[in-house]
């Protein structure tokens, strides 16, 4: 059997790679969302993160891997998406290299036309891609949703929120409303928290730009 990573947001980083361009499928700050609301979403699924008035507070000690809890700990109450946006791009590169060091993902430096350098991104062994992707497409076409594995049901939750569609493509959006409205109804609130944010930044640009 195929070992894969523990965590929800280097899941969640390998589930939107895009296996044809070798590269993750979303770039920038759109990948961070999605991540920081995996993490999110794991410290709200092991109670270490709660809500109180549709904002997150911190719940029962416990690990913090990504100092997020201690983020908010130290701040006045804020909405979900606030939290989804927060060092978005910072996520991205530490997740990233959580996947280099674990042995996942190999980097490699390049330049673009020769003259941009980019960081291409490896993944060491396809047989994980493939486990991973076996697990959530069971998880959205397969067994009830209450039987579900509760990280497979939140990356479902969070790649429909998110808009990743290396794990859900537009037409299985549609088709599965009422299966994803169910899984990220056990997930919590940062899925949601991720759609309103992604939706916040896109009118924010067509703003600056109209």
């Amino acid at each position: 059997m195929v070992a894969i990573p523990e965590t929800l947001p280097q899941r969640m980083f390998l589930l939107a790679y895009d296996t044809r361009k070798q590269r993750p499928a979303l770039r920038g700050e759109h990948l961070g969302f999605v991540l920081r609301a995996a993490a999110l979403t794991e410290l709200y699924l092991d109670g270490r993160l709660g809500e109180e008035d549709g904002k997150p507070v911190p719940g029962t000690p416990g690990p913090d891997p990504y100092g997020v809890v201690a983020q908010i700990g130290a701040s006045r109450p804020r909405p979900w998406p606030h939290w989804v946006r927060k060092d978005a791009r910072r996520m991205v590169r530490t997740v990233r290299d959580e996947l280099e060091s674990g042995g996942w993902i190999r980097l490699r430096p390049r330049r673009v036309l020769g003259l941009f350098p980019v960081t291409a991104v490896e993944v060491r062994d396809p047989r994980v891609l493939k486990a991973l992707s076996g697990s959530v497409s069971s998880a959205l076409r397969g067994r009830p949703a209450a039987h579900v594995n509760s990280l497979d049901a939140a990356a479902v939750a969070l790649a429909a929120a998110g808009e990743v569609r290396t794990v859900v493509p537009r037409a299985e959006n549609r088709r599965y409303r009422a299966r994803i409205a169910a899984l990220t109804a056990r997930s919590g609130p940062a899925a949601p928290g991720l759609r309103k944010a992604i939706r916040q930044q896109r009118a924010v640009m067509a703003s600056a730009t109209g």
